[in-house]
């Protein structure tokens, strides 16, 4: 394989971790146990046939759908709550550490730990994340200033495709000579924008925060990541989408109605995303002059098992073996834009220098990234 010569390198990674867990069983109970009081409360309309039951989910239809066994989560009572259906989260002053920074601050001190470096030498920070906490002051700017980091910070969304939207921007900051390090974290409290009253979807996210440290490649140590070359893609579709907004408090009616919340048309995307994201990595590789078949490992976004096989299957052209493509969804489930990150920063194992992987990430929008990278001696 080759390539041009790499400007960029990803230095370390990060990762923070829920500490509470739900299993398919628990969130299975939960929503069951809802329909049945959803039921109840409209039973004389489903006698007359003008509403229609709430169907049942179960463990088995979940693992078929997704692959998806548990997820992580800030909070597992409110969201195992019959009468609730949602985490609780409450609210910090102004003055406290936010949640989501407090969880991006976490993943970046384990990779800035692990780089090894002082932060004086960190010049952007980037949050890169499917959803922001308010509009402002920017996220990134709060994680900036909890780290001591010095330069300039600006929050990106661009939902499950934003850490490699992040990782072109960051590796495009350093190839342009602005900065000689840039950190980026993705921080992500998915089961607050999750329907857990929707049979359909009430599966699939989890919570979590990555971090990673990009580093111009004439000032990097031994190891880590070159970045060969990175692409993005996007091409409109409302077949994932989430009408949650400030703009809501100008049509007080359709406060609090389920397109206010995660909403997809999961066969569509499915049908859509697959071919695109498939030919957009093989062209890449293409012009970069490398060699699918011989990628050695595809961290892909963590959306679907079903999806990612299948991706798998289309750029290696054969069945991946376990280890090539990697899945993290058993026990992670969907964490939008830090998925892809997850799989990268646990399953690096039994890499030689000068073996090539890909960082792959798609999802609303629709959105798509590709960030080729070659193992550093």
């Amino acid at each position: 394989m080759s390539a041009s010569s790499p400007t960029a390198v990803i230095a370390a990674t990060g990762l923070f971790t829920p500490e509470q867990s739900i299993s398919n069983a628990e969130l299975v109970e939960a929503y069951n146990a809802w329909a049945e009081l959803e039921n109840a409360r409209n039973a004389d309309e489903i006698a007359v046939g003008t509403r229609e039951p709430l169907t049942p989910s179960s463990v088995e239809f979940i693992e078929k759908a997704s692959g998806i066994k548990s997820r992580f989560v800030l909070d597992k009572t409110g969201v195992l709550d019959p009468e609730r259906m949602v985490p609780h989260l409450p609210e910090r002053s102004n003055d406290e550490l936010s949640i989501m920074a407090e969880m991006a601050v976490a993943a970046a001190r384990q990779a800035i730990a692990a780089w090894g470096k002082p932060v004086s030498e960190i010049g952007a920070v980037l949050c890169a994340a499917s959803n922001m906490p308010r509009p402002y002051p920017a996220l990134s700017i709060e994680v900036q200033q909890a780290l001591g980091i010095d330069g300039f910070a600006f929050d990106m969304n661009v939902a499950c495709s934003s850490a490699t939207f992040g990782l072109k921007t960051a590796a495009d900051f350093i190839a342009s000579g602005s900065v000689k390090a840039v950190l980026m974290v993705n921080p992500e409290v998915c089961s607050a924008h999750l329907n857990f009253k929707d049979r359909d979807s009430h599966f699939i996210f989890g919570d979590v925060a990555t971090a990673v440290i990009v580093e111009s490649a004439d000032q990097a140590g031994p190891g880590g990541w070159d970045i060969l070359g990175t692409r993005l893609k996007t091409v409109f579709s409302n077949n994932i989408r989430n009408n949650f907004g400030f703009l809501n408090n100008a049509a007080p009616e359709g406060i609090g109605k389920p397109d206010k919340m995660f909403v997809q048309q999961g066969r569509r995307v499915f049908k859509d995303v697959v071919p695109m994201v498939s030919e957009m990595i093989l062209s890449h590789a293409n012009d970069l002059g490398l060699e699918p078949s011989g990628l050695k490992r595809l961290w892909l976004h963590q959306a679907n098992i079903n999806m990612n096989e299948m991706i798998g299957r289309k750029v290696l052209g054969r069945d991946p073996e376990p280890a090539e493509n990697v899945i993290i969804l058993d026990d992670y489930a969907n964490t939008s834009s830090a998925g892809s990150v997850i799989a990268f920063h646990l399953h690096q194992e039994n890499m030689a220098a000068g073996d090539v992987g890909l960082i792959c990430s798609f999802g609303a929008g629709y959105s798509a990234g590709t960030v080729f990278v070659r193992k550093r001696g």
